[in-house]
């Protein structure tokens, strides 16, 4: 990743609700959520929500497929591990490697598909 997509994504991130988005999405791993639910669950009317999905796709943090009448989104690992790598690559006096086995760590392995039914709804600014 270099630095002007590294700022894109840092950018997409910056926004209350698209972070808010972006961490619902973390929690849900592969499986994802459906565009409608995302903005119920976080409070954001369809049409603000969708241009925060919008954001998020543009920034390489999220995907989205078709399924059926819905649009479901989920994490884009491989953009979402590119960007923590970029923002780790200097660390440790210059030893990625020695950052390298948390990297690992956090990116697929952690994002499983959870039960959402006892989660608080977080309502952030719009």
């Amino acid at each position: 990743m270099d630095i002007s997509q590294a700022t894109k994504s840092l950018a997409a991130l910056s926004q209350e609700s698209r972070l808010a988005t972006f961490r619902l999405l973390v929690r849900r791993g592969a499986d994802g959520m459906a565009a409608g639910e995302i903005a119920r669950r976080l409070r954001v009317p369809h049409n603000t929500m969708s241009s925060h999905l919008a954001t998020l796709v543009h920034a390489g943090l999220v995907g989205s497929h078709r399924e059926g009448r819905s649009v479901i989104y989920r994490i884009d690992f491989e953009g979402t591990r590119a960007l923590l790598s970029f923002l780790m690559e200097d660390c440790c006096q210059g030893k990625p490697e020695v950052c390298a086995p948390m990297l690992d760590s956090i990116l697929p392995g952690c994002c499983t598909p959870t039960d959402l039914d006892g989660e608080r709804n977080e309502a952030p600014a719009r």
